[in-house]
């Protein structure tokens, strides 16, 4: 017997580039039991699946590596409350970065000032080695040292990093200087004889003040990329107000809350639990939840979502789900998912960030011998050595894919689009052609009174009374669309007594003493009644379901409704033509009712009269004839299979839970608009890594050999390094500024 698969989350610290993130996944993967470790970078964490996993075991083995690790556990506040702790270490080591970047800066800037005369040819030094040495010194001990401990710890644990580089290339410029610095104490004319110029105190210390910048700049916008997952934990409210059952209110903790409690809401406050409300009306801002910019009314028998504002009035919400049950939560779970996952490229980039501190110190190596064999000077060798051992850094490279991966997925979840993986992005970006469902995707999914065929010597208003006043003995959508219609309408009517449901065929009911029968055609033929001379000036064959009405035995008679077509629906297929994809419908409805929908939605093919299983030899044939490039985009439990077989499933929002299970996106709002912004997203997210990975290779492709041949100082190869990390983070983070076409209103 198996052992059940397991997953657990753990924060980890020290990590600065991607030699440490290749490090503790490598320690990681070699423990019992563990199938697969993801570390991401940018957002410090490891996701280790497997079976029989031990959490005390695998700390101890990040902590060999160097790393501190702290378990996150699976409980959905407890999963909050470590959001906000890792915050506020970020946050603190933000203003330590600061505060050690800003001493550096005062201490670096007189030695810079100093040594300008030499470095420009114009003359001696302004400051002598004395105080260059003092100087910087302070410089190696206030960010030097942050290396020095970071390069230890990675030595310890048997592996290579960023710190390490950085600690000898500084730390050799330093040592040298200090060296010849010494040979020459005593002597009175050191100052101006040329010794300064052979100095390299200020390539050390403006070397670590242009990294501590970078890495500051760098925390910054690490910390602005992964905002949208703190924001979304932020939304569950801590406390919620309970009804008791002798009426009065107490707060409690939101873990106490049980499926069945009611709670209430008052305005300004946020929605604890998902929940339907069972009094009061008010309008709720969803915005962050399901992207949607308007708040949204709500009164009774309508579904409040945890995290949601509520506005204005009063609610009283009976609780359906609570904790990590809840819809918010499970969209937290989803982008966290998507988030800690490997692009296929950044596999390459793992296994080059493994050996690269490594290729680099023997570079730095042979770069020093060879120097020394052409008969330059140790000086001289060691100064493009050390340029070789600062300007390569595997930082940019370890940054590149999670930083775009989290910015481009927050992004994305704020407008609420729910990405599951980053395979997702891959696939998302070669699509071809997109299929549809029609009821409840293209539709709005409930129907609505299309046309109204009164009979001879009989009004409109008075075929709408007779048919409301007899359905209001039901729930059907049928009758739900009748009455909406009526009550729109201002007509007026009263309930029908002795209301009897036919079931498959229709409803009968006493409104006085006349027997009112509403249902299919069938229904009333049964009853004697015919329906054929009015069934003349009525297309049958039309698109939506007729309702017959008769009064007695007399036909008064017939009412169309259709599942209406979303108000966006038009927009979206419009514009997913436009960009050459082909548009499809899929649907187990009429022939005549699946032609009226695709064409008023602008859809190119048009399947009808499928079931299931036909649905799903549709989407094979699709993904055979466009090599594999196919999606899907439904919401109902039939719609699975298919959700599952295309190359990427995209359910809506409100759609059975097995859809969005079985969906690689889920739409948290039902907006068609909201495709092609979806593959927009991950159009730009995939492009964003592909522009980070190829600057990170091109730049120690070209800066490394640069400073071999002694063409780039170590001055400049510190600032290029910094700049390198910097630039990846910044271009990933432009991504928090993506906003979908969709939140413009939709055509008419």
């Amino acid at each position: 017997m198996n052992a059940a698969p397991q997953h657990l989350t753990f924060d980890i610290s020290g990590m600065t580039c991607a030699s440490c993130s290749a490090r503790v996944e490598k320690v990681l993967s070699r423990q019992p039991g563990v199938r697969e470790a993801r570390v991401n970078l940018a957002l410090e964490r490891a996701d280790i699946e497997g079976e029989a996993l031990d959490p005390g075991t695998l700390a101890t083995a990040i902590g060999k590596a160097g790393f501190g690790a702290l378990l996150r556990q699976a409980d959905f506040a407890a999963h909050r409350d470590a959001d906000e702790a890792q915050a506020a270490t970020r946050r603190a080591d933000e203003r330590q970065t600061l505060l050690r970047l800003v001493v550096s800066a005062i201490l670096t800037l007189p030695i810079v000032i100093g040594m300008l005369p030499m470095m420009t040819g114009m003359g001696q030094a302004w400051i002598s080695p004395v105080w260059q040495a003092i100087l910087a010194t302070g410089v190696m001990g206030v960010s030097g040292s942050r290396f020095w401990r970071e390069a230890v710890g990675a030595l310890r644990g048997g592996s290579a990093n960023m710190a390490v580089l950085v600690s000898l290339g500084t730390g050799a410029a330093y040592v040298f200087s200090m060296w010849v610095l010494l040979s020459n104490w005593g002597d009175p004319h050191a100052a101006h004889d040329g010794t300064s110029a052979h100095l390299h105190f200020e390539a050390a210390a403006v070397v670590l003040t242009l990294i501590m910048l970078g890495k500051y700049l760098e925390a910054r916008a690490k910390s602005g990329a992964a905002g949208a997952l703190r924001a979304l934990g932020r939304l569950q409210p801590e406390t919620a107000d309970l009804k008791t059952l002798n009426g009065s209110v107490r707060t409690v903790p939101v873990e106490r809350l049980v499926a069945g409690d009611i709670i209430i809401v008052k305005p300004g406050a946020r929605v604890a639990a998902d929940g339907v409300i069972t009094a009061g009306q008010s309008s709720l801002d969803e915005a962050m939840v399901t992207g949607e910019s308007m708040p949204v009314a709500r009164g009774p028998g309508e579904p409040v979502i945890t995290g949601t504002t509520n506005t204005d009035g009063l609610l009283e919400v009976e609780v359906r789900a609570v904790g990590a049950d809840t819809r918010l939560a499970r969209m937290t779970r989803l982008v966290e998912e998507a988030q800690s996952g490997h692009a296929p490229v950044q596999k390459l980039v793992d296994r080059i960030s493994a050996v690269f501190v490594p290729v680099i110190l023997v570079i730095a190596g042979i770069t020093l011998s060879c120097w020394l064999l052409v008969g330059a000077g140790f000086e001289t060798a060691m100064v493009a050595a050390v340029a070789v051992l600062v300007i390569a850094c595997p930082c940019a490279l370890g940054l590149a894919t999670p930083t775009a991966l989290v910015a481009g997925t927050g992004s994305a979840a704020k407008a609420g689009i729910l990405i599951r993986d980053i395979e997702t992005l891959e696939r998302a970006t070669d699509i071809k052609a997109i299929a549809f469902d029609k009821t409840g995707t293209l539709t709005a999914g409930a129907p609505e009174v299309a046309d109204l065929y009164p009979a001879d010597g009989v009004s409109a208003v008075d075929l709408l009374s007779h048919a409301a006043a007899v359905e209001t003995g039901s729930e059907h959508p049928i009758a739900n669309a009748i009455l909406a219609r009526a009550e729109g309408s201002g007509v007026a009517f009263k309930p029908a007594s002795d209301i009897r449901a036919v079931p498959g065929r229709g409803l009968t009911g006493m409104e006085g003493q006349i027997n009112i029968r509403v249902g299919s055609a069938r229904f009333l033929e049964e009853a004697g009644i015919d329906t054929t001379r009015l069934g003349k000036n009525i297309d049958l064959n039309g698109a939506g379901t007729l309702a017959w009405v008769a009064a007695d035995q007399r036909l008064i008679g017939a009412i169309r409704l259709a599942d209406a077509i979303r108000p966006e629906a038009r927009t979206a297929i419009a514009e997913l033509n436009r960009r050459g994809l082909q548009t499809i419908m899929l649907t187990g409805d009429n022939q005549a009712t699946a032609r009226a929908i695709g064409e008023m939605a602008g859809v190119s093919d048009i399947r009808a009269g499928l079931l299931p299983a036909e649905k799903l030899d549709a989407i094979r044939e699709l993904a055979h004839r466009t090599g594999g490039h196919v999606a899907f985009v439904g919401d109902g439990l039939n719609d699975a299979p298919a959700l599952a077989a295309a190359s990427l499933g995209i359910a809506m929002a409100g759609g059975a839970d097995a859809a969005r299970d079985a969906a690689a996106i889920t739409l948290m709002r039902p907006d068609l608009r909201l495709v092609p912004a979806a593959l927009d997203v991950a159009a730009k997210t995939r492009r964003t890594i592909r522009q980070n990975l190829g600057w990170a290779f091109i730049y120690n492709l070209i800066g490394v050999p640069l400073a071999a041949f002694g063409i780039l100082p170590p001055v400049f190869a510190g600032a290029a390094m910094a700049f390198s990390s910097v630039s990846v983070v910044a271009n990933s983070a432009l991504m928090a500024r993506w906003r979908p076409k969709a939140d413009q209103p939709p055509s008419k």
